[in-house]
């Protein structure tokens, strides 16, 4: 158990605020929004954002509501597979339907990045607690580049501040915050710069 105080306080702030849900919601608007520079583009990221984050963040609250899941950070290693497996059914589904109704490519370029980053995500949680706080944030910087430019790398000390809340609540090791940014950044390089 953490030890109580203001560090404590200022980790759980951090960890919730750069929650993936958070951070993934804000992403897919600010690069739908891009994309067509106006209120047609955030339509277009609203709409992705239901499958990307909406969808399945309600389904693991359901989760946590039915005392399948003992929290909304999906904590215990054992339980991530079904959820993560499901945002991945979502995200593929949403990724169809986008691509269907002609949505931006920056837009579809994100969802199949999450796509990927799901595949990832699964396949490493059947074996290691990897940082998927860490890897959403890493790949968020690099998307953020990409879209609007190296000005963003002004976000980079967020990649530090996210890694350490997760290590001071002792939800992850130092290694499994340096593997997610590892990972996150890697899957938005190869997935996401290359296919918007």
């Amino acid at each position: 158990m953490p030890r109580p105080g203001p560090t404590l306080r200022l980790a759980r702030f951090v960890t919730e605020m750069t929650a993936p849900a958070v951070l993934v919601s804000a992403l897919t608007l600010a690069v739908g929004w891009h994309s067509t520079r106006g209120a047609h583009g955030l339509a277009w990221g609203l709409l992705a954002t239901l499958f990307v984050s909406g969808i399945p963040f309600a389904y693991i609250l359901g989760g946590v509501r039915r005392g399948r899941l003992t929290d909304h950070h999906v904590g215990v290693r054992e339980q991530r597979r079904v959820p993560l497996l499901f945002g991945l059914c979502s995200v593929a589904a949403g990724l169809a339907l986008l691509a269907v109704l002609g949505a931006p490519r920056p837009v579809l370029a994100l969802a199949a990045a999450g796509l990927v980053g799901l595949v990832v995500a699964v396949t490493v949680s059947h074996w290691w607690k990897m940082s998927i706080h860490s890897a959403v944030a890493a790949g968020a910087l690099v998307v953020l580049v990409v879209t609007f430019g190296a000005g963003s790398l002004a976000a980079s000390p967020l990649l530090v501040l996210v890694g350490w809340s997760r290590v001071r609540l002792r939800d992850h090791t130092v290694p499994q915050v340096l593997a997610g940014l590892a990972l996150g950044a890697l899957v938005a390089a190869l997935t996401f710069a290359p296919l918007r």
